[in-house]
């Protein structure tokens, strides 16, 4: 008895090692669209009043939970019976990020800002009137664009386990989808509110944390403008990187070209390095117009057909 208790736990001992050893493995492959959720969410939450930025980013955070607990069977059901699945639903996914890349930077080119005082007040007093729907809005498609993101990060999870026995695939994946959304939001949430650090620290006696706390308060403003930006950047970098991926000319090409910028003098390592980045880059802004101007099209045709 004492026998079997032992094996048992050996058993199970080594079935942990396993599961610590390949979850950091798929960590570390999946950390580069980490980076592109963090920046992407916390992009998507910004905006709101202050004192509802925690409250949108908490529901935020339990939409992601929700879409691990759809995303993490479905994959495992998807990767036993239908594995040549997994990349078309990616591209899908892909294809919608790259379109609503193009619609975030159509959206700044067309946005009339305030040229006075008046017309701020005009435009701060019809959003405060909707600001309800606004918000929802804005989990929604923080929501939705995790979406995409936590699928691509299941499945490049998934296919670090492939040779793993089941058991480990399952245990992995819950662990990633765990750690994955925590890490995520708790640093959304840190940055939402810098500002608000910064406005308790100017409250302070010491002249040592005002001056941290006027720091943080002219930073925040910067670094929210530069995630927009990031943000936006990343939905062309991860939604053209899953094309490129998914797609065997894209991959060959970008292949073929990481060789050729490798063997450019004194540039060939940089060169090399970032390569795949602008191939992606290039693939995914395309991508999304060309998927913008198909839904354009669609709507005419659609709306015509009504309207007849």
């Amino acid at each position: 008895m004492a026998g079997s208790l032992l094996l048992l736990l050996d058993d199970i001992a080594t079935i942990l090692d396993d599961v610590a050893l390949m979850s950091k493995m798929a960590a570390k492959k999946t950390a580069g669209v980490l980076g592109d959720d963090l920046a992407l969410n916390a992009q998507q939450v910004s905006g709101v009043s202050a004192d509802r930025e925690l409250p949108v980013v908490w529901a935020v955070a339990k939409g992601s939970f929700l879409n691990k607990c759809i995303l993490v069977p479905l994959a495992l059901v998807i990767s036993f019976f239908a594995p040549w699945l997994i990349n078309p639903l990616l591209m899908l996914g892909g294809l919608f990020l790259c379109y609503e890349g193009v619609e975030k930077v159509l959206h700044s080119l067309h946005h009339k800002k305030s040229h006075n005082e008046e017309e701020a007040e005009v435009e701060l007093q019809a959003l405060h009137g909707d600001i309800a729907t606004l918000e929802k809005q804005k989990i929604k498609g923080a929501i939705m664009t995790d979406f995409i993101l936590s699928a691509e990060i299941i499945v490049i999870a998934l296919g670090t386990v492939a040779t793993a026995a089941f058991s480990v695939k399952v245990a992995v994946l819950c662990v990633i989808a765990v750690l994955m959304t925590i890490g995520v939001y708790g640093f959304v949430a840190m940055i939402v509110k810098i500002d608000d650090l910064g406005l308790y620290l100017i409250q302070q006696a010491s002249n040592v944390k005002k001056t941290i706390g006027r720091g943080l308060l002219a930073f925040a403003p910067k670094l929210m403008k530069t995630l927009t930006i990031v943000g936006t950047i990343a939905m062309f970098l991860v939604g053209g990187g899953i094309i490129a991926h998914a797609v065997p000319l894209f991959h060959h090409w970008t292949e073929n070209s990481v060789d050729f910028a490798e063997h450019i003098p004194n540039l060939g390592h940089i060169m090399g390095a970032l390569t795949p980045t602008l191939i992606n880059f290039a693939i995914g802004f395309v991508a999304g117009i060309i998927v913008l101007l198909l839904v354009g099209l669609a709507k005419k045709i659609f709306g015509k057909s009504k309207t007849a």
